[in-house]
């Protein structure tokens, strides 16, 4: 019986997921050369945070969120509550389970940490046209759900949660944004 079909099927499986692997920690060590106050993945964490209504800013919804074990989530958020960033509290909802809140030095952080974001993005998706941004973004939510556990992802706004006006660093950000993408 000829498996050739299957063995080159299997041959880019593994290929796939190796450079899928390869290139999610290059792009998390890069993006840490970005963030200033944050490493990519504090700066994740609080996204997650923010894209959560605050009733359900649990460690088990956080972790969900950033397809992660509550392990993992629970040592990254110990980190960034250190930093003073989130305050950790007890649930009025689930007296078992505890509700986290961005504070207002964390708000900070995460404003001061968007115009570099979007630098980051800029940098990194630069030889990407709209086409292949939204064609690997399709793949990578497949990819997500091959558990058959829906991805819910960053898609809503999170900035509703964010007082204040910040329209002059928005502008500097796309403005860059712009001319990195342009080069």
């Amino acid at each position: 019986m000829d498996y050739s079909k299957e063995l080159q099927e299997l041959f880019l499986m593994q290929q796939a997921y190796a450079t899928l692997m390869s290139a999610s920690n290059k792009l998390e060590k890069q993006a840490d050369k970005y963030f200033k106050k944050l490493t990519a993945r504090q700066y994740m964490a609080i996204l997650a945070i923010l894209h959560l209504p605050q009733e359900e800013t649990t460690v088990k919804n956080i972790a969900k969120k950033l397809g992660t074990t509550k392990q993992n989530a629970n040592q990254l958020l110990t980190t960034i509550e250190k930093k003073g960033y989130i305050a950790i509290s007890s649930s009025d909802i689930d007296k078992r389970a505890v509700n986290i809140k961005v504070t207002e030095s964390g708000l900070q952080a995460m404003v001061e940490s968007a115009e570099s974001g979007t630098v980051f993005m800029a940098d990194i998706f630069h030889g990407f046209n709209e086409k292949e941004l939204e064609t690997l973004w399709q793949l990578l939510m497949k990819l997500h759900c091959f558990d058959g556990e829906e991805f819910s992802g960053f898609e809503d706004d999170a900035g509703q949660r964010i007082e204040g006006d910040y329209s002059d660093l928005q502008t500097r950000a796309l403005e860059e944004f712009r001319r990195r993408r342009d080069r």
